[in-house]
């Protein structure tokens, strides 16, 4: 058989393709281009090794020379009939070595114009130093075969183009239109059909799409894993970019494994990290990042929206919120502006931390801010005081305007939600008259709130709200009337009915004849300490039911 000659016919010149590209999809793999019909038709067959059959081919390069390796770029697959191969075993370990250190995807040996079988050493050297070796058993033109594979390899990159264009359409226009961190991060979760993180430079979960049954799992120590992860250099199953601009790096968005994306995966969280970036630019100095992830994660939290309660944990673990080994307290501050740096203000007054939600707690009269406390250990009442004023950036006048209203303290994440939810209760009512300095209200001493946040969801409990409210209810629909909050009043102050007039801000006379009218329509005695109860306990569970 006449040796085949390395002609100009059938020599190629590479495209200029990143090293993204190769690393990241819109190439096709060595284990593709095998099934080929124009491969095929050579009957190929894997010697070594198949796991590396899955390396992606840039370019198609054909070449009998033993010196071959230093005209090769790296993701290459040589086609050969070894002709120009060294003859001793140790230069042809040497050769194999080359060219896995030159970086070739894999190595096709045509049998039978120059070797009748592979020689042992050519297989052993392959499978030692990790290239993938291809023998095929019949002649092919390589001019045909080359075609087919560029032709592949052409059309896969027209494609992945068009995929990237879209894709840096798509986050161009999320960017243009501000949209916030966390829709940015549901946007790629779905481009990329995997779970998508961004974190900030404490290793911090700022937003997060993963599906529910995941969250446990993933967040779990998430710190110390991220750290591994990055440590690691890009080599593990994690797919990291980071989120920077003009020299400044605000934290890095991470893509857990999916499937290939025509764009390459490393090319669309590339995308979303520049719309996070132009948004963290015109947030100026500002974290808004962090805190509205925060918010955004206890307003969730608070309105049930979690599947369950260890992936809702490790979440909050994962924001900066140690849950384990922690005493927790949910508290509201309301009455005065507060400063938007509670994870400070903890670290500040207690070595603790805090995440703040809603800058509004329903139902409050005033505008309020519901925190999440952890604490290493009980808080003293220095430690309270301290942390309101750090609450109002140390402004004295603002920390005398201030109400604090703090939940039990709790252990894990339902107790803290339960301390929360408490807290909030606490703070429904007004300001005590007269009330001078930072009021700080505790669960400890208001039982009865503490039973109806224990018991709020019991529908006895909310039957019977519902069967002695009612007249006042339809009442003050009917006429939009305020009996319900001339009640409140009353039972806020039930041995002093002038302190209950002036905190429903209505005169004396007037103020009698609300509670004339709750009587007749509840047909129940006002004096009765019972009936008291029974109401409180009622109006109680209509207000923390509203929530």
């Amino acid at each position: 058989m006449p040796e085949r000659r390395e002609d100009a016919a059938i020599r190629t010149d590479r495209p200029a393709v990143s090293a993204t590209s190769a690393a990241d999809g819109g190439l096709p793999t060595v284990r593709e281009i095998l099934t080929l019909p124009a491969v095929a038709n050579g009957v190929p067959e894997v010697l070594a090794v198949d796991e590396l059959l899955d390396a992606r081919v840039r370019w198609v390069h054909v070449s009998d020379s033993g010196g071959v390796a230093r005209l090769l770029d790296g993701g290459e697959l040589l086609l050969s009939t070894g002709s120009g191969w060294p003859t001793e075993p140790a230069e042809l370990d040497a050769f194999i070595a080359g060219l896995v250190e030159a970086g070739l995807s894999g190595l096709v040996l045509e049998l039978g114009v120059h070797y009748r079988y592979v020689p042992a050493v050519v297989e052993r050297s392959a499978r030692e130093h990790g290239l993938a070796l291809v023998v095929l058993h019949r002649e092919v033109k390589f001019v045909a075969l080359t075609e087919a594979v560029h032709s592949r390899i052409i059309s896969e990159q027209t494609t992945a183009l068009r995929a990237r264009d879209e894709v840096r359409e798509r986050f161009t226009a999320l960017s243009l239109r501000g949209s916030p961190a966390d829709f940015i991060v549901h946007q790629l979760a779905q481009t990329l059909g995997s779970a998508v993180v961004l974190e900030n430079l404490a290793h911090e979960v700022v937003a997060a799409e993963v599906p529910p049954a995941d969250e446990a799992e993933l967040f779990a120590d998430w710190e110390a894993r991220s750290r591994f992860e990055h440590r690691r250099g890009g080599i593990g199953e994690w797919l990291i970019v980071p989120v920077e601009a003009r020299g400044t790096r605000w934290g890095h968005l991470i893509a857990l494994p999916g499937p290939v994306h025509p764009a390459g995966r490393t090319s669309v969280l590339e995308q979303g990290a520049i719309a996070l970036a132009l948004g963290r630019l015109a947030d100026g100095p500002s974290d808004e990042w962090t805190r509205i992830g925060r918010q955004r994660l206890v307003d969730g939290l608070l309105a049930g929206r979690f599947a369950g309660v260890a992936g809702a944990a490790a979440r909050v673990a994962a924001a900066g919120l140690p849950i384990e080994g922690a005493v927790l307290h949910g508290m509201v501050a309301s009455g005065a502006p507060v400063a938007s740096g509670v994870a400070d203000a903890a670290a500040r007054a207690f070595a603790g931390r805090a995440i703040d939600g809603a800058a509004n707690a329903a139902g409050s009269s005033t505008s309020a801010r519901i925190v999440l406390v952890s604490a290493p250990k009980a808080l003293t009442e220095a430690q309270v005081q301290a942390f309101a004023l750090a609450l109002v950036g140390g402004d004295r006048a603002a920390a005398e305007r201030l109400v604090l209203s703090i939940g039990a303290p709790a252990t894990g994440l339902e107790g803290a939600l339960g301390s929360v939810q408490e807290a909030i209760d606490l703070a429904r009512g007004p300001r005590p008259r007269g009330a001078r300095g930072l009021v700080v209200r505790r669960g400890d001493d208001r039982p009865l709130i503490r039973l109806v946040t224990s018991l709020r969801d019991d529908p006895r409990l909310l039957q019977h709200s519902e069967r002695m409210l009612a007249p006042l209810i339809e009442y003050d629909l009917a006429r939009d009337g305020d009996l319900l909050s001339v009640l409140g009043a009353m039972l806020a102050h039930p041995g002093n009915r002038t302190a209950a007039a002036g905190a429903s801000h209505l005169s004396r006379s007037v103020f009698y004849q609300r509670i004339s009218l709750i009587g007749d329509l509840l047909d129940v005695d006002l004096d009765d300490g019972e009936v008291l109860t029974a109401l409180h306990l009622a109006l109680l569970v209509r207000r923390s039911a509203a929530h």
